[in-house]
Formats: C-alpha cells, structure tokens, sequence
C-alpha cells in the first residue's frame, strides 16, 4: 500500500474525478434498469439504484451519488441523501430479498443530508429503519466504500456481509471536519483529527471494521480508473461468490454476528 497520511487520503477520497457509483456501474454491469421513487415522499437524486446482471447474474446494485459539475452536485445534494434516498434504497432491497437477488452497494457520502427538512420527514428513522431491516436480509449483501463513508449516513447502505474499501477511501462516524469542531471546538486542526480517527483502509482491517481492502494506482483511482474498477470487480466477484455459498439464514445470522462483534476486542484491550 502507497504510504500517504491519513490527512492525504482523505484528500485523495474526496478528489473531484475519483471513479463514482454510475462510474462502476457502467463498468462492471449490464442491462441496468435503474428505479425511482421510495413510494412514499419522492424521489431522491443522490441515491441511484437499480437491477442489473453482474457477470450473468441478475442482482440488485445501489449507490450513493455526487456529481461531476456544479449543476450534478445539486441535483444529488452534494452526494447527502434525505429520507427519500434511503426509504428508495430500503424498497430496492426488499424487492431484492423477495426476487432471491443479491444486493451489492456502492459507498460514497460525506453523510445523510443534515438539514432542517430532512429531520422533520423523518431522517433519523430512514437510517434506523435501513439499519434494522439489512441486518436481517437473507440474500448475499457487498458493501464496497469507494471514497468518502461518514456517518449513519454511509452505515446505512454498509450492514453488509461483505465491507470492503478501496485503499484510499476513508470511512469514519464524522468527517475531520465535525470531529475537531466537536473535540477542540476548531475545524482548522481536521489535519489533526485524521491522525486520530482510524479512518483510513488500513486502520479499519486491523480493527475488523472492514473485511478487505482493494488497491489502486498509484496517486489513487482517478488516476488509472479502468485499473481500479477491474480490481473492484474482481474483489466483489470473489466474495460475492464465497457468499452464494451460504444459505440464507447463515448470511443472516453472519451478518448479525459480524456488527455484534466489533469493538469487543477493543472493549477487552482498553477497560
């Protein structure tokens, strides 16, 4: 792995041309059918979805989406989804459990959108309720963080059987920014604030966060994107079939198991 500082890979996650969701999509899928609406509130840019065939196999593919220009960034909301976005990528996965389609999930997200309007339709329980609802799914579920994953906002498309992260992404439960505001009352020292955090690919497959880390070019995805999408497609493949392997009530139970245990180790080491 390239050695870079925490601060330099958040920095190289958040790059404008970093290979996004439609990216990979359009690169490691076919025949996508992409579905609008949660059937609820509305439709909600920055989460995309859909069915697609990955190498033959119909599954259900979901991601969160920023833009390229100022005008994308604003339809997608900066990449932050509301309520809508998450209620939209719940029904996908419900309509995946019914049809026995495996779920694969693309992670990019400063975080779920804070504002005023979100809360009062519901944005806490959005999360909650994705939360609650992928840890019981009975079909395989990858969660892949390709750059930016912060907050409930990342966590409710990542209770995944699978987690893996691309080696300059960073996932965290705030981005550097929040943390030092919160902690030293000052976002200037967020520099600080990533040497602490444990956010970077590295640091979370010691502590068992994620289970895989998948390398790119050097200076990052953007640099080489068709490399880094290849080597994605080839760690989604292989867990992805480790996982169709199991029945549905041991990805279940696996799952479940698997955000029970994290932190234990930590809790044990660290009274």
């Amino acid at each position: 792995m390239s050695e870079l500082t925490p601060a330099q890979r958040v920095a190289v996650a958040r790059h404008p041309q970093r290979p996004n969701v439609t990216n990979y999509i359009e690169a490691l899928f076919t025949d996508f059918f992409e579905q609008h609406g949660d059937r609820l509130s509305g439709e909600d840019g920055a989460v995309l979805g859909g069915i697609a065939l990955y190498h033959g196999r119909p599954v259900t593919v979901i991601g969160t989406r920023k833009g390229r220009t100022v005008e994308e960034n604003l339809r997608c909301n900066f990449g932050m989804p509301s309520p809508a976005g998450y209620r939209k990528a719940l029904r996908l996965m419900k309509q995946a459990e019914k049809f026995r389609r495996p779920v694969i999930t693309f992670i990019d997200t400063s975080g779920a959108y804070p504002g005023l309007e979100a809360e009062a339709q519901g944005q806490g329980e959005a999360i909650a309720r994705n939360l609650y609802e992928m840890s019981s799914l009975t079909v395989p579920v990858v969660a892949v963080i390709t750059g930016e994953g912060n907050s409930g906002g990342a966590l409710a498309l990542g209770v995944a059987n699978r987690v893996l992260m691309l080696e300059n992404a960073v996932y965290a439960i705030l981005s550097p920014e929040g943390f030092a505001s919160i902690l030293w009352k000052d976002a200037q020292r967020h520099e600080e604030a990533c040497g602490i955090m444990k956010l970077t690919a590295p640091d979370l497959l010691r502590l068992g966060v994620i289970d895989s880390v998948i390398p790119e070019p050097e200076g990052g995805a953007h640099v080489a994107p068709r490399a880094a999408m290849g080597a994605v497609d080839r760690a989604v493949r292989r867990h992805l079939a480790e996982l169709l392997r199991e029945n549905g009530t041991a990805l279940a139970e696996g799952r479940y198991q698997k955000f029970r245990r994290m932190g234990a180790g930590i809790q044990k080491e660290d009274p």
